[in-house]
């Protein structure tokens, strides 16, 4: 990882260095500049700040928890917005080394290299701090966003978007067929249970019960399997922002037509929904297509009051400064959690500590818990603050 002044801080988070625009022309048609997905990502990773770190396990909000198994959350949809969000990044990234064939190959190094970064940090942050290799979780958060951006944004550089889209529509129905047709060595009938399904039975093969998710063993919310239809999630976010680069377009129609497919993708997930449930664990296609037509939605919506209308008052702000040192808060939160649980105060550890001493004697357990958390937020939108201020990305 380095740091870089502004101008390549945007380069590193997916959207083209941010220029005036030619006199009489409106902001909204200068195909580089996207407000709008800076702060789509930094609400995004804030909401995953904010649900990763709640004070207390025990008391949570049921919207800020995971769906038990099918079923979908508001919690449920950070992951795939960022997935999407990628796939509108590489867009905006690649899309000038796409037109120039001779620059695919160093396009290809840099996408691999990157990813590569990726995956490697999401291991640190699985064997922090004990690195027992032995048991180290090889899936997680970071390694599916690496293959993510590894895939997609190969196929950017390769495919028209028909074929995406025609992939899309191949890799959905397949990973189907996969889970609710093939059967499971060792189980038999296909099925869509925890621990003996087509994809838990892979990931037993792949990795090992020593390197899975430890809260089960058999099976991992993160799996290989289901990173084929999380490419999916990637995929309609490229879709998406192809069509938000299109210069023939206007941007009121963009916004129409965004709108007009996310309610198709929400109608065609709750159809499939009826015989292949939602289910963020296993990434069903139904879940790619609900939670791509609610991110769709989300951007649309941005788009049109960022980068159409210009409303970019301070609400904005604090959701940039997330936006653009998106991983870099993810990896560090989740590093600076572990830290506190390794130092002693007494008989707890320092975290539990410090909820016990500015938390729990002024609110209820549960309000307590969500206090917690919305504290961790912003001490890490202070830190993410005073980079911002400084010109300061870590480019990943």
């Amino acid at each position: 990882m380095t740091t870089s002044t502004t101008q390549a801080a945007h380069e590193a988070t997916g959207t083209a260095p941010l220029a005036e625009p030619k006199e009489g022309v409106s902001q909204a048609s200068q195909p580089g500049r996207l407000i709008s997905l800076d702060v789509f990502r930094g609400l995004t990773v804030a909401a995953m700040i904010l649900v990763n770190n709640p004070g207390d396990w025990g008391h949570i909000y049921a919207p800020l928890k995971h769906a038990a198994w099918h079923g979908c959350t508001p919690t449920d949809l950070i992951f795939p917005f960022f997935l999407f969000i990628v796939g509108v990044s590489i867009v905006y990234a690649l899309d000038g080394a796409r037109r120039q064939p001779e620059a695919h190959a160093p396009a290809m190094l840099r996408i691999l290299k990157r990813s590569a970064i990726l995956f490697g940090l999401g291991l640190l942050g699985a064997l922090y701090p004990k690195f027992e290799f032995e048991t180290v979780r090889i899936p997680g958060v970071l390694a599916r966003i690496s293959w993510v951006f590894l895939v997609c944004g190969v196929l950017f550089l390769k495919t028209t978007w028909r074929q995406q889209l025609g992939l899309l529509a191949f890799v959905l129905v397949l990973y189907n067929v996969l889970l609710q047709v093939v059967p499971v060595p060792g189980f038999g009938a296909a099925n869509l249970e925890p621990g003996t399904n087509f994809g838990a039975w892979l990931d037993r093969l792949v990795f090992t019960e020593n390197h899975l998710w430890k809260q089960s063993r058999t099976w991992d919310p993160e799996g290989l399997l289901g990173t084929l239809p999380a490419v999916g999630t990637g995929l309609l976010g490229m879709l998406t922002g192809q069509w938000l680069r299109r210069k023939d377009v206007e941007p009121a129609t963009k916004v129409v037509w965004l709108f007009v497919n996310a309610g198709l993708l929400l109608v065609l997930g709750l159809i499939w929904n009826s015989w292949f449930p939602i289910n963020k664990s296993l990434w069903t296609s139904s879940y790619v297509l609900y939670t791509g037509g609610l991110a769709m939605a989300a951007l649309a919506t941005l788009y049109w009051l960022c980068d159409v209308q210009n409303w970019r008052g301070f609400w904005t702000k604090p959701a940039l400064v997330y936006g653009v040192n998106a991983i870099t808060v993810f990896f560090l939160s989740a590093i600076v959690s572990k830290t506190l649980n390794l130092i002693k105060v007494g008989d707890v550890t320092l975290r539990v500590w410090l909820y016990n001493t500015f938390f729990t004697p002024y609110f209820s357990p549960i309000n307590a818990s969500l206090a917690g958390a919305i504290v961790c937020v912003l001490i890490w939108l202070g830190v993410l603050w005073v980079m911002y201020k400084k010109g300061v990305i870590i480019k990943v």
